[in-house]
């Protein structure tokens, strides 16, 4: 599958737990998941509490406009695992994870990554 990245996507979440995340919309300046990716094509995600310590990095696909399904970790707040969100309002977003820039860079793809282009 591929992963995407996009500019400017990010939304919030008041979803607990280990499983799926309910985006709630775009936030102001923003623009929100499901009108930048298909469904079940991988991007990458971010989620970080708005208070308190909980973070998680990794990719993940849309099953409907408003379920994010976190697929793989790659680095957390939990040890790199997935992390049991508690209650509070999180935001979500799409970013580029270094180690994708790194690797691609040293391959050239600098130019893809910075324009948003999808990568195998």
């Amino acid at each position: 599958m591929t992963r995407c990245i996009h500019d400017r996507v990010k939304e919030t979440s008041t979803s607990t737990g280990l499983d799926t995340f309910t985006l709630l919309g775009a936030v102001s300046q923003f623009v929100s998941f499901s009108s930048r990716f298909e469904l079940d094509i991988d991007f990458y995600y971010v989620i970080v509490g708005q208070t308190g310590t909980e973070w998680e990095s990794g990719w993940g696909h849309l099953i409907n406009s408003t379920t994010l399904v976190r697929v793989r970790v790659d680095e957390s707040s939990n040890g790199d695992t997935h992390v049991n969100f508690s209650a509070g309002t999180k935001d979500v977003f799409n970013t580029a994870p270094a180690h994708l820039i790194k690797s691609h860079a040293s391959k050239g793809f600098a130019l893809a990554l910075a324009t948003g282009m999808a990568m195998p």
